[in-house]
């Protein structure tokens, strides 16, 4: 077995790394961005590997990953299932698996007082691969920090060839984070990328899609070939704005992706279908029986006539924007999260904790997104 370092030449879907004593920690935003965190949640959030995975060119027949997963876990609530590692040979289904044990930091919900637990690295194996060359990818679980120690294979290891595929920029919120999904290439930003063979770049943020200026720098400051921007769900469930700071903060938020990239291809998404918040305001709250943990809103309908926010409202001033903006900007575009994601599919594939869609309902979503944004008449398309 040959033994290497991680490169970061072979990680795709960071934008930084963390040089720890064990390893390699990937990021999903910049160190500059890191600096300007409002809190320890969005800390964990971003260092969640959403969409980031390992890729080389190997003959190995045998692929050996070592890392130190990093968990988090609410005192009271359910414990989390174990990350989900997935290795894909040439684009294929080849094998996954979980790394148990690592380091856990324990919350308290009441008192948010954190203890952590440091554990041990792990070993993930594959094998019985194929001796055939074959372009490996090991997508790291979007649920848990995953910090990288080594990579052992049985033949050397090449960075994979440049398959001319687009790059696909995507942020959101925690559902395009991957809440719920069993696994990192269902959520649906990665089911969307498969199919509309592009690469994807996932910098969705659980919790914390909120037009935050360190993002859309983030965001303007990376290669891109296409941009998508689905913003609503966090700035409603959160009751962080009114409608009068909410309009100029995505123009705001669009100025500064623009400054970077002012003719890519850039979609505005509005929420998918979320009843609770339809036509009732934030916060949300977070609720758990003893089984299962559901969310429901906690505002007054009757407070949008001072401007507090809703998905309606939010769609209404998305749609208005981008009309506005997409005069002087042909390649920007609108599309409503309801297409992905309506009153008919609630019907049939309803939201399990009344928030988050299940991995159902991500195929659903991926495979719609991928047919509206990236087909042959597809808003990427032109």
């Amino acid at each position: 077995m040959i033994t290497l370092p991680i490169p970061p030449e072979i990680i795709r879907g960071a934008l930084d790394f963390e040089r720890s004593a064990k390893g390699l920690l990937p990021h999903r935003l910049p160190a500059s961005a890191r600096k300007q965190f409002p809190d320890d949640y969005l800390a964990m959030v971003e260092a969640q590997p959403a969409g980031v995975r390992l890729a080389f060119r190997t003959s190995a027949t045998v692929i050996e990953l070592d890392t130190l997963p990093v968990r988090t876990v609410y005192r009271g609530a359910p414990a989390p299932s174990d990350g989900v590692y997935e290795l894909l040979a040439d684009g294929r289904p080849a094998g996954r698996g979980s790394v148990p044990g690592g380091t856990r930091h324990v919350v308290d919900m009441a008192t948010q007082a954190k203890v952590t637990e440091t554990g041990s690295a792990g070993t993930l194996r594959f094998d019985g691969l194929s001796a055939d060359p074959k372009d490996i990818e090991i997508w790291l679980p979007h649920t848990e920090i995953t910090e990288l120690i080594a990579l052992r294979t049985d033949a050397p290891v090449e960075p994979p060839p440049d398959r001319g595929r687009k790059t696909w920029l995507h942020h959101g919120s925690s559902i395009s984070h991957g809440a719920n999904a069993d696994r990192p290439t269902a959520t649906w930003p990665a089911l969307a990328a498969a199919r509309g063979e592009v690469e994807l770049i996932n910098l969705s943020l659980r919790g914390n899609c909120l037009l935050d200026p360190f993002v859309a720098r983030a965001i303007r400051d990376t290669p891109a070939d296409l941009i998508s921007l689905k913003i609503g769900i966090n700035v409603v469930n959160s009751d962080v704005m009114r409608l009068r700071a909410f309009g100029p903060a995505v123009h705001g938020f669009l100025d500064t992706i623009r400054d970077g990239h002012p003719s890519t291809p850039l979609l505005v998404v509005s929420p998918i279908l979320c009843p609770i918040h339809e036509d009732t305001p934030g916060p949300g709250a977070l609720e758990f029986d003893g089984k299962r943990v559901t969310f429901r809103a906690t505002g007054d309908p009757a407070d949008r006539a001072t401007g507090r926010l809703t998905l309606n409202i939010i769609r209404d001033e998305l749609a208005r924007i981008t009309k506005q903006r997409a005069a002087d900007d042909p390649n920007l575009h609108y599309l409503d999260g309801r297409s992905l994601y309506g009153e008919q599919d609630f019907q049939e594939l309803p939201l399990p904790d009344h928030l988050h869609p299940d991995p159902a309902t991500h195929r659903r979503i991926g495979e719609r997104f991928a047919d509206l944004a990236f087909g042959d008449t597809g808003l990427f398309a032109g």
